[in-house]
C-alpha cells in the first residue's frame, strides 16, 4: 500500500475587510477598493510555498440585494488584478445564501476547508485562515486550521467580540498577519 502523500499549507483568506475594504455588500465597481500591503503580502506568501484560497459569505447574494452575476464581475476584479501581480488564487470558497438559510457552506461551518482539503490537497494541521471576523476564527477551529484576526474590516469589534475563545493571535492586518505566518514578526 503506498502511504498518502502529505497536502499543501495555505492560507485561507476571508475577502472583505481582510484583502478589499468591506463597503457592507459591495458589489459595484466603486465599491472596490483593495486594502494596501495586500498585494505585497499575497507575494511573500507564494514566494513561501503556501497555497491561498478565498473563503467568503456573501449573503447579498441570498438576501437579492445583488446577483451572482454582479458578485462574479466584482470578485474577478480582484483576481485579475492579483494575477496581473504574480499571485495565483487557487480557489475561491463562496457562500451565496443568507444567515437564516441553514445551508452547511456558510461561514464557520468547515465545508469549505474541508472542499478545499479534498480539492486542492491542503493540509489543513499546516495551513491558516486570515480574516477580520469571529466567525473565520470559528472556520479554523472547526477546520483544524490555525487562525489569525486582523483589525482591518470588522477585526477590531469583533476582537473585542471573540475575547479569549477560542485564543486566537489578533495582528494590525494581512501583512503582520504574513509576517507572524512566516516568522519575522
Amino acid at each position: 500500500m503506498v502511504p498518502a502523500m502529505a497536502g499543501r499549507p495555505f492560507v485561507f483568506l476571508d475577502r472583505d475587510g481582510t484583502l478589499i475594504e468591506d463597503v457592507n455588500y459591495g458589489y459595484r465597481p466603486e465599491d472596490y477598493h483593495p486594502i494596501a500591503g495586500v498585494t505585497a503580502a499575497l507575494q511573500r506568501l507564494r514566494a513561501a510555498g503556501f497555497g491561498l484560497a478565498i473563503v467568503t459569505n456573501q449573503a447579498g447574494i441570498g438576501r437579492g440585494l445583488f446577483t451572482r452575476a454582479d458578485y462574479d464581475s466584482f470578485h474577478g476584479r480582484l483576481l485579475d488584478d492579483l494575477a496581473a501581480a504574480g499571485i495565483e488564487i487557487e480557489a475561491t470558497y463562496m457562500c451565496p445564501h443568507a444567515p437564516d438559510e441553514g445551508c452547511t457552506c456558510r461561514k464557520p461551518a468547515p465545508a469549505s476547508l474541508f472542499a478545499a482539503r479534498d480539492e486542492l490537497g491542503a493540509d489543513l494541521e499546516a495551513s491558516w485562515m486570515i480574516g477580520d471576523h469571529a466567525k473565520d476564527v470559528e472556520l479554523a477551529h472547526n477546520a483544524g486550521c490555525r487562525a489569525l484576526l486582523v483589525l482591518t474590516g470588522h477585526g477590531e469589534e469583533e476582537a473585542a467580540r471573540l475575547g479569549e475563545r477560542p485564543p486566537v493571535a489578533v495582528v494590525a492586518d494581512l501583512p503582520a498577519a504574513v509576517a507572524l505566518i512566516l516568522g519575522s514578526a
